[in-house]
């Protein structure tokens, strides 16, 4: 095989590969799959840190997001063909055809929904239906409810939150198997009531986070007929406030890791100032209704789930189990 024949399978391959992350929107993936992994080790009965099985975690996470991704990109060709900022994703661009995407959707999503069933079984050694089932639920509320909405209503970002949130809840869920909130934690004095916490706080940081993105990136989704925005879908006070309004609800929430005793102090005092700092640029976005004001608000949530999330795991209280 001659070099220029190598140098040119070399591209393809790379190419590929690059196409694929977008196609999961690796980035996107990653944020969720870290807050699901966090969660699963702030659970009271995972105690010291297996590296094999965060392991696993992750490539779960990473494959069911993925196929979540890959048939949201797929299915959105046409629209993300018409946005500057989506107009280079894979199927958009015509590099990947939409039949490869969804086939690769179906192999990921199976198998990373397997793996949380089979793999996260907690003491008993049954398969983890609440994860598994949960899992499932996720990709398709995102999958094939909220990316067809988006064209519908803006009611859109409140299903969204949901398959946006649930990560937390599975994270949880793989290390307890235990779904209801008024349950603890087996070996535990923990109530479950604290993963829904935490599942609750990712709820609602997405209003903020997403409202602003599509603030800012307003133009460019109503051009392609996405309707995000409550208020008649246009950037507006009553959008700045509902922001201001979510912002607020965060922080008695972020308060519920500490009350139920999975935290410590330290971290409390971190996720108030966080929460407080979230409220302040939404109030500015109030008053100043502008997409600068708005990128604000869009880049301080960027920052504020690792900064929350590694403060809670940091201060977790140590449960002899």
């Amino acid at each position: 095989m001659n070099k220029s024949l190598k140098s040119s399978i070399s591209f393809s391959v790379v190419s590929k590969v690059k196409d694929y992350f977008q196609l999961i929107k690796f980035t996107l993936s990653f944020t969720v799959v870290f807050t699901c992994v966090i969660c699963y080790l702030l659970a009271p009965n995972i105690v010291g840190y297996d590296l094999k099985m965060i392991v696993l975690l992750f490539i779960a996470g990473i494959l069911i997001t993925g196929s979540a991704n890959a048939i949201n990109q797929a299915s959105e060709k046409d629209t993300d063909a018409l946005m500057k900022r989506t107009s280079n994703r894979p199927v958009a661009a015509g590099r990947m055809s939409a039949n490869e995407a969804y086939t690769f959707a179906l192999i990921a999503g199976i198998a990373g929904v397997f793996m949380m069933g089979y793999f996260f079984t907690g003491a008993n050694g049954d398969f983890n239906w609440n994860a598994f089932l949960l899992s499932a639920f996720s990709l398709f509320l995102y999958a094939y409810v909220y990316t067809p909405l988006k064209k519908v209503s803006s009611v859109s970002v409140l299903v969204g939150a949901f398959p946006g949130a649930i990560p937390c809840l599975i994270g949880w869920i793989a290390a307890t198997n235990v779904f209801s909130p008024f349950e603890t934690v087996e070996g535990t004095s923990i109530s479950n009531g604290a993963g829904w916490a935490l599942f609750g706080l990712q709820f609602l940081w997405q209003f903020p986070h997403f409202w602003a993105i599509a603030w800012v990136a307003h133009n460019d989704y109503s051009k392609a007929g996405f309707k995000l925005l409550p208020g008649g879908g246009k950037p507006t006070k009553a959008t700045a406030l509902q922001a201001v309004a979510y912002a607020v609800i965060m922080l008695p929430v972020g308060i519920m890791p500490y009350y139920f005793g999975l935290t410590g102090i330290v971290s409390l005092w971190i996720v108030i100032a966080a929460n407080i700092f979230i409220i302040t640029q939404c109030v500015r976005l109030y008053i100043e209704m502008d997409v600068k004001a708005a990128r604000r608000v869009m880049f301080s949530s960027y920052i504020y789930l690792p900064v929350v999330f590694l403060a809670l795991l940091a201060d977790k209280i140590p449960v002899t189990i």
